[in-house]
């Protein structure tokens, strides 16, 4: 089976650079902050607290589609 892709072929392009936050520190502080003050505006958490486990990923990801959507739709 030939590969989808030439592997010898260089990049080409590269779409984009993410430049690190001068302070990681304080950046992550402050994103914390903001998930906490919008969790306190929904007045529900956007993510289940526990432990789960599914025998298969399809299990998994069908409970996490449906846990998680009408959440999703509501805000």
């Amino acid at each position: 089976m030939e590969p989808i892709f030439n592997m010898d072929d260089p990049v080409g392009k590269t779409v984009g650079r993410r430049k690190a936050p001068k302070d990681a520190l304080s950046y992550a502080l402050e994103l914390n902050k903001t998930m906490n003050d919008l969790h306190r505006a929904m007045k529900v958490s956007p993510l289940p607290k526990g432990v789960f486990r599914f025998a298969t990923h399809e299990e998994a990801d069908e409970w996490w589609t449906k846990r998680l959507t009408p959440k999703i739709l509501k805000s």
